[in-house]
């Protein structure tokens, strides 16, 4: 007879998930605190009415693009960053001097830098110290490449896509509210304080998440 299997912990589903690739980790965190922040600036800034009309109609659509630029710039940079940084570990471009050293000793020295080579089975019949001192370079690297990833992003790519999406938002919609065409010279959100701004979300620092 046998006995019924334990149901998963949601501790245990999160280590299976993630206890393999904290890179991955960080991806998904990352993603999720872009979301929840964006979120709760754009219904602070919309629900205050303090901040006059036509600040409102810069500042949320700037949110709403901060929230997707950055979403969608982050995973998509993170995880080629991270992507790559495996691959440079897995061919054995980057590896540790033990590992690369008892590699050679055992005649893979041939495969090491080869771009089609995957070091994981190799590794899978190494000792456990090589087995070790491989799965936390490997970890470390990606956490690394992740990291990397994850300032171009934030701190070069979405800064600049935001602020030519919200500008020209703002154009067009006050344009449609005076119906006019007139270009018309854009709120100039500093001056609006970044006090008050960061009073709505304290973890918000000019569009850069923190890793």
């Amino acid at each position: 007879m046998t006995s019924a299997k334990t149901p998963l912990t949601i501790f245990d589903k999160l280590y299976k998930a993630y206890g393999g690739s904290m890179g991955k980790m960080l991806i998904h965190t990352g993603v999720i605190g872009w979301a929840l922040s964006s979120a709760a600036q754009i219904f602070a800034i919309a629900i205050n009415d303090k901040i006059p009309k036509e600040q409102k109609m810069f500042m949320i659509p700037q949110e709403f693009a901060d929230a997707c630029v950055n979403i969608l710039s982050f995973y998509a940079v993170t995880q080629t960053f991270s992507a790559v940084g495996k691959k440079l570990v897995s061919t054995g471009k980057w590896l540790p001097e033990n590992v690369k050293k008892h590699l050679v000793k055992k005649g893979f020295g041939a495969k090491i830098g080869k771009l089609n080579t995957n070091l994981e089975t190799i590794i899978e019949q190494m000792p456990s110290r090589i087995k070790t001192s491989y799965g936390r370079f490997e970890h470390g690297m990606d956490v690394t490449a992740t990291t990397i990833g994850s300032i171009i992003s934030c701190n070069l790519i979405t800064p600049l896509v935001r602020n030519l999406y919200a500008s020209h938002r703002q154009q067009t919609q006050i344009a449609k509210m005076n119906n006019k065409n007139e270009p018309l010279q854009k709120p100039n959100q500093q001056n609006y304080g970044q006090n008050n701004i960061k009073a709505f979300n304290p973890y918000r620092t000019n569009g850069s998440l923190k890793v």
